[in-house]
């Protein structure tokens, strides 16, 4: 059976001044089309690193990753990635930084209407359809991270990959933002691959969570089936004996088997 995404046995070192770090060792994962994983893990165990191969921005030092049926060399449109840091260009409106995407993946073959209609399109779906004119500082950080939302969809990736997106908000507005990916996923039907060290966080927005084990080698230790009705509901699945068996599955490989790992490490 073919997957969507496909990463097989991808082994990642780095080489610095101080020596070879073995980062991940023997990864093997799948994503279906239209599925949402979330890579969990404590900090250091290469989420990010195994989120930047998957995006091309890094290439494995061994194994091989596919999407669609085609190896993953580098960065590419139809994977478009929201990092923890927005990234908007500060000098540019809020429209302006989700045009420049838009031109770029578009530009050749629409014409100038279409292309401002789609930008507008993706503002509108984030909410942010009223503020394209401001510039990133005069709006909120959790505006700033819709934007840089709407940016990524507005490209139609195939794969939306997430590096803790709201890592860096309050929790209230976490939680609102939280919410909108779930409606925002719900309407577009992508492909999400998202990092997060927030347990609850990977239980409310997850089909899988795919938690790794300390590093260094770090690796897929557990993968958790999320089996949770959708739309999903923050209030009522906080009573739901399923959500809180998941949230107790991944506390308990977090907390205690990989916490009884780092005491003998240490």
């Amino acid at each position: 059976m073919t997957h969507f995404i496909e990463v097989q046995r991808a082994e990642m070192v780095f080489h610095t001044r101080s020596g070879s770090f073995h980062a991940l060792h023997d990864i093997d994962l799948w994503v279906e089309r239209g599925e949402f994983v979330t890579l969990i893990g404590h900090s250091g165990c290469g989420k990010s690193t195994l989120l930047n191969l998957i995006a091309g921005l890094l290439k494995p030092t061994a194994g091989v990753l596919l999407c669609d049926n085609r190896e993953i060399a580098g960065p590419g449109p139809e994977r478009a990635v929201v990092f923890q840091n927005h990234s908007l260009l500060p000098w540019l409106s809020c429209f302006d930084n989700v045009h420049l995407a838009v031109e770029r993946v578009f530009g050749a073959r629409e014409s100038k209407a279409q292309l401002r209609q789609r930008t507008q399109a993706a503002l509108e779906l984030v909410g942010m359809g009223h503020a394209s004119h401001k510039r990133p500082h005069e709006i909120s950080g959790g505006m700033k991270q819709r934007v840089g939302i709407a940016r990524a969809l507005a490209m139609e990736p195939k794969v939306l990959l997430l590096d803790e997106p709201f890592g860096a908000l309050d929790a209230l507005t976490r939680a609102r933002l939280q919410d909108e990916l779930l409606k925002i996923v719900a309407r577009t039907h992508s492909t999400v691959v998202m990092v997060t060290h927030d347990v609850d966080e990977a239980v409310l927005l997850s089909d899988r969570i795919a938690m790794m084990t300390n590093g260094p080698a770090a690796t897929i230790g557990k993968i958790l089936r999320v089996d949770l009705a959708r739309p999903r509901d923050r209030v009522a699945l906080a009573e739901d004996r399923h959500y809180v068996q998941c949230r107790k599955e991944v506390l308990d490989f977090l907390y205690t088997r990989q916490a009884h790992v780092e005491a003998e490490a240490a």
